[in-house]
C-alpha cells in the first residue's frame, strides 16, 4: 500500500507515481491522511483493507524536501504496523529513529526497511576509463522525469535486443529494480566512487541506463548531479525537461536553465572524466499537456536544440528517433 501522507505538491509524491508506473502489480492501494490533495489514482484504503487484500507493507510514496517524517504521520505508521503491515521508507530520516515507529515495530515484530542506505566499502572516485557504454539522464529540475527517461530507454534497447540494465540511483528507482545506489546519502566524498561503483566495467556492446538525481542548476543538490556525471562517465546523456515550468520545484522566483545552457554545462564539466561526451537528445515530460501541444512543444524543441526530442511515456516515433541516437 501506497503511504501519501499529507502531501499537497504532486512533485513530492514522485516515489508513489514511479511504483504505481513502473511496479504496479505490486501496488494494491493508498493511504492518505486528511489534507492531502494529491492521488496516485489507486483504490483508498485503510491499514486493515490492504492487509485483506494482501498487502504485505506500506510504502511511503514520499520524496519530501530533506526527507523528513513530520509528527502528523506518526499515528498513521503506527497504526499500519500494529495492523500488520512492515513500513518501507525511502526517507533520509531512519524509521527507528521515530520512537513511537520504532516501540511498535519491536512489539509487533513488523520490519522497518530504510532504502535510502548507502553499502559499505564505497571508495573515492578514481576516474579512469572502465569499458562498456553508459548513459546518464540529467534535468532542468528535480521531479521532472530523469528516472522515468533512464528506464524507458533501459526497457527500449532490451526490446531491441541490446544489451542494457538500468542503474537505480534514488530511492524509487531502488525500490522500482530491487537494487542501487542511494546517492543522495552517500558522504559527499564518495560520490563519483559510489557512481563508479554501480556502473562497473562492462562488455563493449553494453549499456548501463544511470538514473539522474537533481541538477546542475540547483542551488541545494547540485553537488549530487556532479558527483554522479563524474563517477558514471557518461558517453551519452539525455536532458530531461518539464516544458510548462519556468521555476525550481519549491524555491520561487529562481528560474530553470535553458536547454542550451544545461547541454553546455554539462558537456563542460563531464569531458573532464570522458572527452567522448556528448548529447543524445531531449526528453521531455508533457504530462500536463494535451497530445497537440504534446507534439507542437516536442517539434519545436527538436528544431531549435537540432536534436531528437521525444516523451518517452508517449513513445512513437520521436522516441524511436532519440533510442537511435543514444547508438549512434
Amino acid at each position: 500500500m501506497l503511504f501519501l501522507g499529507d502531501v499537497t505538491t504532486a512533485a513530492y509524491a514522485k516515489t508513489a507515481f514511479g511504483l504505481r508506473d513502473w511496479a504496479g502489480d505490486k501496488c494494491i492501494g493508498e493511504f492518505a491522511l486528511p489534507g492531502a490533495t494529491v492521488t496516485a489514482g489507486l483504490p483508498a484504503m485503510t491499514p486493515a483493507d490492504a492487509l485483506k487484500a494482501g498487502a504485505k507493507s506500506l510504502v511511503i510514496g514520499i520524496a519530501n524536501e530533506g526527507g523528513k517524517i513530520p509528527p502528523s504521520w506518526i499515528p498513521a505508521l503506527v497504526e499500519a504496523i500494529e495492523t500488520g503491515l512492515d513500513i518501507v521508507s525511502g526517507m533520509h530520516v531512519r524509521l527507528a529513529s521515530v520512537p513511537a515507529v520504532r516501540e511498535a515495530a519491536q512489539r509487533c515484530g513488523r520490519a522497518l526497511i530504510d532504502v535510502r542506505t548507502p553499502p559499505p566499502g564505497i571508495q573515492i572516485g578514481s576516474g579512469r576509463k572502465r569499458s562498456g557504454k553508459r548513459l546518464l539522464t540529467v534535468g532542468t529540475d528535480c521531479a521532472l522525469g530523469k528516472k522515468y527517461t533512464a528506464l524507458a530507454i533501459a526497457r527500449a534497447l532490451q526490446d531491441r535486443g541490446v544489451p542494457a540494465d538500468f542503474r537505480a540511483t534514488g530511492q524509487t528507482g531502488i525500490m522500482i529494480a530491487g537494487s542501487g545506489m542511494p546517492m543522495d546519502a552517500v558522504v559527499s566524498d564518495f560520490l563519483s566512487g559510489a557512481a563508479e561503483m554501480i556502473s562497473p566495467a562492462a562488455p563493449a556492446d553494453h549499456w548501463d541506463i544511470i538514473e539522474g538525481q537533481g541538477s546542475l542548476y540547483h542551488p541545494g543538490f547540485a553537488g549530487v548531479s556532479l558527483g554522479l556525471l563524474h563517477g558514471s562517465q557518461p558517453d551519452v546523456f539525455i536532458v530531461c525537461h518539464d516544458p510548462t515550468r519556468t521555476e525550481i520545484v519549491g524555491l520561487p522566483g529562481l528560474p530553470l536553465p535553458t536547454l542550451e545552457e544545461l547541454i553546455e554545462l554539462t558537456l563542460t564539466l563531464g569531458y573532464r572524466v570522458n572527452p567522448a561526451i556528448r548529447c543524445g537528445g531531449i526528453s521531455l515530460n508533457t504530462s500536463a499537456l494535451t497530445e497537440a501541444e504534446a507534439a507542437d512543444a516536442i517539434a519545436e524543441t527538436s528544431a531549435a536544440i537540432g536534436l531528437p526530442a521525444a516523451d518517452p511515456l508517449r513513445g512513437g516515433p520521436e522516441f524511436d528517433r532519440l533510442v537511435y541516437s543514444c547508438l549512434a
